[in-house]
């Protein structure tokens, strides 16, 4: 499709812009920005006066599903939710169902059939044979199969010297390792963060220490192996230091924030509400301040949704027995452009963190936009609010506890490889 997008305000974070113009799109690619190219004929013609456009989002570490579980028909599902919350690409984890530590179990996730929403899918392959920690994966073929890094999800290595070679093998297939830092004897079956709240409503706590530790023991490692890392999920301000401190010494790392450990602490546990149950769980407001402050400095370069859809059921027993999880596809956006009315972000700050940061740790063209590159594109409405009901969620996954909450911008539009895979 031959696609004209007019006077949008466009923000596109890699090319500096941020100004009124028209975007041109032709076989998938976009053909210019500003000026109609000679002798362009659109198909489709998008009046995007009042929108913003902007690159397509990119949310890193994705989960399409539990492990184990059959996922082939949430595939599709879970692409129509995040085109309606103007994602364009999503990277999977390797526990996002089958474990993806085959080129057969990559190409199944890339090549279903019923991936028709065209949802750009980034694999994250597995660093150890069924994530159980010690036998390497084939890091080589994972990687020619699609793969754009490596991991071991919510599952630890069984000891350091795994941990090195593992992290050499990655390095030799130039392949970034996404990280979950946690030490699992540290956390101990915690499900809350271990502090006054934990203590009042007797919860087993995971203590803060159960992320820095593990931050701690695996920096020397991507030094010495000089492995590109990233970590994923930074929920305390000790462990956003440590990183922002290794940054500066010059350690070949990136970190993210998931969207909730910036809106919601230890105390929306008060009630045992099992749908603040996360992983890592939510922290103290100091915590929270810390982590917002880290998106303005650029020591975390990507926000992230930490999408995981659950059924009711996954969420209905006592607190400690509930999964953790929330479903993030629908709310990201609105989520982030929140942190821009509070003024924690400018817009473009905010975009950046959406597309081009993430675009960046993905590699490829993802989260960027310019004259040859893939045309993933989102429009949104910011001046437009609605109010976010769970129950009424294209996701398969109901688990969000910001029903109720009024909600900043709308995504109008979301096109994907040039095709426009989404409107409202």
């Amino acid at each position: 499709m031959s696609l004209a997008i007019l006077k949008a305000r466009l923000i596109i974070p890699n090319l500096g812009l941020d100004e009124t113009g028209n975007v041109y799109v032709k076989q998938g690619k976009v053909v210019a920005i500003g000026r109609k190219p000679a002798g362009f004929k659109a198909k489709k013609t998008i009046d995007a006066k009042g929108l913003i456009l902007i690159p397509g989002i990119v949310d890193l570490g994705v989960r399409l599903g539990l492990g184990g579980e059959e996922y082939s028909s949430g595939i599709t599902n879970e692409g129509k939710a995040a085109a309606k919350g103007g994602i364009t690409s999503i990277a999977c984890f390797p526990d996002t169902g089958p474990i993806l530590d085959t080129v057969g179990e990559v190409d199944f996730l890339l090549h279903h059939p019923t991936t028709k929403t065209k949802i750009n899918l980034l694999p994250i392959g597995a660093i150890t044979k069924g994530l159980n920690g010690s036998e390497l994966t084939e890091m080589a073929n994972l990687k020619h199969a699609g793969c754009i890094g490596v991991g071991n999800a919510w599952q630890p290595l069984k000891n350091t010297l795994v941990t090195r070679r593992a992290f050499e093998y990655a390095a030799s297939n130039d392949l970034t390792v996404f990280i979950h830092p946690e030490d699992h004897s540290l956390m101990a079956g915690g499900c809350a963060h271990e502090g006054m709240v934990a203590t009042r409503l007797g919860l087993p706590g995971i203590p803060e220490a159960a992320e820095t530790t593990a931050i701690g023991g695996l920096l020397p490692l991507i030094e010495q192996t000089g492995v590109k890392a990233h970590f994923c999920r930074l929920s305390t301000r000790i462990g956003q230091n440590m990183i922002r401190r290794a940054q500066y010494d010059g350690a070949n790392i990136t970190a993210d924030v998931n969207i909730n450990q910036l809106f919601l602490t230890e105390m929306d546990l008060m009630d045992f509400n099992p749908l603040a149950h996360t992983r890592p769980p939510l922290r103290t407001q100091l915590d929270q301040q810390a982590l917002r402050s880290a998106l303005e400095n650029n020591s975390l370069q990507a926000i992230s949704s930490d999408h995981l859809p659950l059924s009711r059921d996954n969420k209905l027993d006592a607190f400690p027995s509930t999964l953790p999880g929330i479903s993030g596809f629908e709310t990201l956006l609105s989520l982030t452009l929140k942190l821009v009315e509070e003024k924690v972000l400018t817009m473009s700050q905010a975009i950046n963190l959406l597309c081009t940061g993430p675009g960046k740790i993905a590699g490829g063209d993802a989260g960027q936009l310019n004259v040859g590159d893939r045309a993933d594109i989102t429009l949104f409405d910011a001046s437009d609010e609605w109010m976010c009901e769970p129950q009424s969620f294209v996701s398969n996954g109901e688990n969000s506890p910001y029903a109720g909450w009024s909600m900043p911008g709308k995504v109008t539009h979301t096109i994907s490889n040039g095709r426009l895979i989404y409107t409202a």
